[in-house]
């Protein structure tokens, strides 16, 4: 007797294939009517399909009822996400982009993410009550980068290609897969302060040197310069040995376009064998790969890599819509919820404007001020900061004395879960409803404002027949033979290039058109000149003579 098999497996198929067919079907909509950004949409569906509503996406069964696998299962998968996006972004870049726009990218990457770091940890110690600074920190470690998964909504797509400078969109990408990787050096300072100086018991010895030699050689040496070398390496070899392959004929088309998603699994693999930071060894690598721009122009017109990008994007933010502990908002020790909102309202202004209005003189790509306020803006709190957040979960449930997790560490790890959670989900709406509400805000008084004009007229008292003036606009007439470009202009045709005429005729006077001379009706042959043609319509005159 065949029986129903409800089991998760089932449900999660059928309800992750289920919404990415029915978005497809409305995506140029909404993506590119709208502006809705993906990811916002997706995190709704996440919350929808969550426990808290129609639960059929149960990230709790999933991890067997452990909040310890669920934050492991949370950090693997927005890795392997941040892996493929940063190999993209680092691709899709042009040759040669890192070694020529150094100096701007350096102060984006140096004082910039430090001025975002201190920003985030004065606003975060000044509003969560009874807060250590050194804890402030370590929360604003975790969204100090900016997001390479949410910037794509902001450098791709119609609105970029119309409104946004291809050079500001390049320093954007450039800009968010870098940073994603350097987040590592700004975390762990504070985590091992925590562990070695703020002890709270006799369990570890060194204080604050050792920290800070912790901090040089493990944080700064191996994670960061070895990912950097191993990026390298990994790059050249790759394109080098696809090179040797397509000369002599030796991959077919469909391995050739998913190189270089496989070569992010493989580094966000052997990275994680050795230890080392895998989001930046894999934008390295992204960008050495198409060094010579070889890959990039070879693949531009290809849509494998938008795809996988677009399947990854939804899959992970309906997972973020579904495990954020949207009752620890209202529900927490750390801070009440009005604070939390005044919170994220500052981190949005604060945490990355008035370091880009700064340097805006200094940093090429941004040629005026609106353009500062733009970029200032569009730093967005996503994938990288769900990330950071799991790498320092995990890290403070080893701050232990007596066998047991600190008292420090475990309030600092409740903060920062609720904090980054609240932060990534304010940014996700903010930056992804920005658009359409500017979009709506130009439009909308323009839109009143000749609503009203055209009902303004049509409620005017009608002109007495003896003195009737009305206006015909040519420009209906314009757009119905606008298609006829291979007519030729002579006499008596327009085309759609014109502008619009407007002829304006008036009982018992001559007829002026309004148009240019060289578009007025004429008759005569082709080389002849026009000669305008008298529409006098005579009334009162031609009922005088008759």
């Amino acid at each position: 007797m065949p029986t129903l098999s409800l089991i998760n497996f089932n449900i999660v198929c059928a309800t992750l294939g289920g919404f990415i067919s029915l978005f497809g079907l409305v995506s140029y909509l909404f993506k590119e009517r709208l502006y809705l950004s993906e990811a916002l949409i997706s995190l709704l569906a996440g919350v929808i399909f969550s426990p808290h509503a129609a639960n059929f996406i149960r990230p709790e069964e999933y991890a067997l009822g452990s909040e310890q696998n669920l934050g492991e299962i949370t950090m693997y998968f927005t890795r392997l996400v941040l892996g493929v996006q940063l190999v993209l972004a680092g691709v899709q870049l042009p040759k040669r982009y890192l070694q020529l726009e150094w100096k701007s990218l350096s102060l984006l990457l140096g004082p910039g993410m430090a001025a975002m770091w201190m920003c985030s940890s004065l606003v975060i110690w000044a509003m969560v009550p009874d807060f250590p600074f050194l804890h402030a920190l370590i929360v604003a470690a975790c969204i100090t980068p900016t997001d390479p998964v949410l910037s794509n909504s902001i450098v791709k797509g119609k609105f970029a290609d119309k409104h946004v400078p291809r050079p500001l969109q390049r320093i954007i990408v450039a800009e968010s897969g870098a940073n994603d990787g350097l987040g590592y050096p700004f975390l762990y300072f504070g985590l091992y302060l925590l562990k070695y100086v703020e002890m709270g018991g006799d369990a570890y010895s060194g204080g604050a040197g050792k920290a800070i030699g912790l901090w040089f050689y493990e944080t700064w040496a191996y994670t960061v310069l070895l990912s950097v070398v191993y990026g390298i390496t990994v790059g050249w070899i790759s394109r080098e040995l696809l090179h040797w392959a397509e000369e002599h004929h030796y991959v077919d088309r469909e391995s050739f376009l998913v190189f270089a998603i496989a070569l992010s699994l493989f580094i966000v693999g052997t990275c994680g064998l050795i230890g080392t930071d895998d989001l930046l060894a894999c934008f390295v690598a992204g960008n050495v790969f198409t060094q010579d721009d070889w890959f990039r122009l070879e693949t531009m017109d290809d849509s494998l890599q938008p795809t996988i990008d677009m399947l990854l994007n939804l899959a992970v933010f309906m997972w973020f819509g579904a495990v954020c502990p949207w009752s620890s908002f209202l529900n927490n020790s750390v801070i009440p919820i009005y604070r939390l909102i005044f919170l994220g309202i500052l981190i949005l202004l604060v945490r990355r404007m008035p370091i880009v209005f700064a340097m805006h003189k200094y940093i090429q790509q941004i040629e005026h001020l609106y353009q500062a306020g733009f970029v200032g803006f569009f730093g967005p709190i996503g994938v990288g900061a769900v990330f950071y957040l799991s790498v320092c979960r995990e890290f403070l449930q080893g701050v232990t004395a007596n066998g047991t997790v600190r008292e420090d560490a475990q309030k600092l790890s409740e903060a920062v879960d609720v904090i980054v959670w609240f932060l990534v989900i304010c940014s996700i709406v903010v930056h992804g409803l920005s658009i359409p509400l500017a979009k709506a805000g130009y439009y909308l008084p323009r839109t009143i404002s000749q609503a009203l004009s055209t009902s303004a007229a049509q409620e005017q008292d009608p002109i007495p027949i003896g003195n009737i003036s009305f206006t015909h606009s040519t420009a209906t007439r314009n757009s119905e033979t606008s298609h006829h470009r291979g007519r030729k202009r002579g006499a008596g045709t327009t085309t759609s290039r014109d502008p619009p005429q407007q002829t304006v005729f008036q009982i018992g006077r001559p007829v002026v058109p309004t148009a240019s001379p060289r578009d007025q009706i004429g008759v005569g042959g082709a080389d002849e000149p026009a000669r305008p043609v008298n529409l006098v319509t005579h009334d009162n005159e031609a009922g005088n003579a008759a």
